[in-house]
């Protein structure tokens, strides 16, 4: 005899009804996934849409293999000290 299984994902946020995608977001170093339907999915971007558009993409994968050089900020050929502290004085010319 033949079993016929049927696995129906449910909405995550409010469990109304079956799940139509899988939406992925991060926050604080988090990734997090989670079940919606398609009108929960539309909201949610829609909530998110302010904080995105003000925001950056961040790097999507691992540090470059041996340490890659500079980090963020400070601009290319900047040496660290050329660059004020937050709230200090700015740098004499010289």
């Amino acid at each position: 005899m033949a079993k016929k299984v049927t696995v129906t994902l449910v909405d995550d946020f409010d469990g109304a009804g079956a799940a139509d995608e899988t939406v992925e977001f991060g926050l604080d170093g988090v990734t997090y996934e989670i079940d919606l339907s398609s009108k929960n999915a539309a909201k949610l971007r829609g909530d998110l849409k302010q904080w995105v558009e003000a925001g950056r993409r961040g790097g999507g994968g691992p540090p470059p293999a041996g340490g890659g050089g500079g980090g963020r900020g400070g601009g290319a050929g900047r040496a660290p000290a050329a660059r004020p502290a937050a709230g200090g004085p700015a740098p004499r010319g010289g």
